[in-house]
């Protein structure tokens, strides 16, 4: 962990610095295509064949996600601003990645002795717990990290909050969206194996 973040942070340097649009989109692309990997690292039997299926789930809600937070709230000039694109990108990825994680894994799990609708319903349910618990306990039990941030480097508590709103909105909903697609697209693998759905 600690020489994968010294790299990080040597490499975000060199980012930050470049102007090359076509840098960040593939700084992007290995984004969605580790955290579709890493996401199906539960049910490791499936994990070649759902990959596709993973991919997919990401790259559209994540997508979504980034082009309005970036263009539509943000308008980001450029449009990949690497100071914003980045930070953003990572945190709409790692949520996607984790609600994939958790669908796959109840998912697989639930089908050994229900059938797709029941299973399916159920992993979203466990999936989307996670994200419902951090928005509820938001400024209750902690700070989260990014407001933290902000206010120690010494932005207004009050800016800081919006900005954490709406960090805790692209997160909940790339969540969601990319767990919903997974379940919705792994139906038919699932079916040509033979289970009851």
């Amino acid at each position: 962990m600690l020489s994968q973040l010294l790299l990080v942070g040597y490499a975000l340097a060199f980012i930050f610095e470049s102007q090359d649009s076509w840098l960040i989109l593939l700084i992007l692309c290995i984004m969605c295509i580790a955290s579709s990997w890493i996401a199906l690292g539960s049910i490791k039997e499936h994990r070649t064949t759902l990959y596709k299926h993973a991919f997919f789930a990401i790259f559209l809600a994540s997508g979504l996600t980034l082009t309005l937070i970036t263009q539509g709230v943000l308008s980001l000039t450029p449009w990949y601003a690497p100071h914003y694109m980045i930070p953003i990108a990572g945190m709409i990825f790692a949520g996607s990645m984790n609600s994939v994680s958790l669908a796959a894994e109840r998912f697989h799990s639930e089908l050994q002795n229900k059938t797709y609708i029941p299973a399916r319903n159920i992993a979203f349910q466990a999936a989307m717990i996670p994200v419902i618990n951090s928005l509820l306990a938001v400024g209750l039990v902690s700070l989260p990290g990014m407001m933290t941030g902000q206010i120690l480097s010494g932005i207004s508590p009050f800016i800081a909050a919006r900005y954490q709103i709406m960090v805790m909105a692209m997160i909940f909903g790339a969540s969601g969206l990319s767990a919903a697609l997974y379940l919705s697209l792994i139906k038919s693998y699932y079916s040509r194996h033979h289970y009851e759905l």
